[in-house]
């Protein structure tokens, strides 16, 4: 047993020696939270608007005046013409246009919306807002929004960069250790040593473990003070589900370091089988759904697509624990088969 934490102690403190190591992963949580939650944003905000109408009676005056009042629209200039909206379009001078008919009061025609189309997914949400907006004229439409009623899109990004680097630092910061150790030929060393070779590699792995539950609860602390992003679950299944993410991604981590013979061939295995995955087809910026069928199941294969499923459960709609079951679930079966796959690669590479 001393030797044992003689082996983490000696792991920890090769950590904390490393200056960019510590900085890679304490300074990645803080400056991704601070940018997905305050520079990458999906939430709309002072689109700029232009009203086409050729008289301004009393209904076009009360839509304008919403539009003026709500936070999502800013009202640039009044046209007479459509073409004079496109210009100011054209010009880079105007994102949305209202064209209201000249019997518009009358109720007898309806509105034109004509939008910047260069990206389809703004295009489509300047729409929805507009048009929100502009039949709401008796009150009797109302939007009741559950969960996130601000619209913030931190509520959708937190849960998301926590399944990000909770992988990355588990499986890429460890397989880069172990991998670490074989080449400079000291792994056969501690293999050799009284201390049993599996006891080595979870030695080596507890403070991978320790810094993993360091960035989680500074991503809940940070999401919560910083970006006002509420935990309406419960924390313990929080820290549970978290707890068995954790471990599916050291037992990824421990399967390519027992595939890989060089830190830099370990760094971009990680890199190819994680990172790109992880943002384009876990679900963590573009939904699964909208997807074309065939990405769908590769999204079904990711880990982080589960876990980052069941926190915005947990954490934004506050379910229990029953509500991710499946994702529960899938998550043991990854971990309980990623951990098999790497215990038998590790002990075929010691014969």
């Amino acid at each position: 047993m001393k030797q044992f934490l003689s082996f983490v102690s000696k792991e920890a403190k090769h950590i904390l020696r490393d200056k960019r190591t510590m900085l890679m992963l304490f300074g990645m949580p803080i400056a991704l939270m601070l940018l997905f939650g305050f520079a990458i944003t999906t939430d709309i905000r002072d689109v700029r608007t232009v009203v086409v109408t050729s008289q301004m009676d009393r209904a076009t005056q009360q839509v304008i005046d919403r539009l003026r009042a709500s936070e999502y629209f800013v009202i640039t200039q009044s046209v007479a013409t459509p073409s004079e909206a496109k210009r100011a379009l054209r010009d880079q001078k105007a994102d949305l246009a209202i064209v209201f008919p000249r019997d518009y009061a009358k109720g007898e025609a309806g509105y034109q919306l004509i939008v910047d189309g260069a990206d389809p997914n703004m295009a489509q949400q300047w729409s929805n807002y507009a048009t929100a907006v502009i039949t709401n004229q008796e009150g009797f439409i109302t939007t009741h929004l559950l969960y996130n009623p601000q619209m913030k899109s931190a509520y959708s990004f937190v849960p998301a960069i926590m399944g990000m680097l909770l992988m990355l630092v588990c499986a890429m910061m460890t397989s880069i250790s172990i991998v670490r150790e074989k080449e400079r030929g000291t792994m056969e060393v501690l293999l050799v040593s009284p201390t049993r070779p599996l006891l080595i590699i979870i030695a080596k792995v507890i403070p991978y473990l320790v810094l993993a539950f360091t960035i989680l609860i500074t991503i809940l602390v940070m999401a919560t003070s910083v970006l006002g992003v509420p935990v309406r679950g419960s924390w313990l299944w929080i820290i549970g589900v978290s707890t068995i993410y954790i471990l599916l991604a050291l037992s990824l981590g421990l399967l390519v370091s027992n595939i890989a013979k060089t830190q830099l061939e370990a760094l971009l295995l990680s890199a190819m089988v994680l990172v790109m995955p992880i943002v384009m087809f876990s679900g963590m910026i573009f939904p699964v759904e909208s997807m074309p069928r065939f990405l769908q199941y590769v999204s079904a294969i990711l880990p982080p697509s589960y876990y980052i499923s069941a926190m915005r459960k947990l954490m934004i709609m506050g379910v229990g624990i029953e509500q991710v079951l499946r994702e529960t679930l899938v998550l043991c079966g990854m971990f309980v088969t990623l951990l098999t796959l790497a215990l038998a690669t590790f002990s075929k590479r010691l014969e």
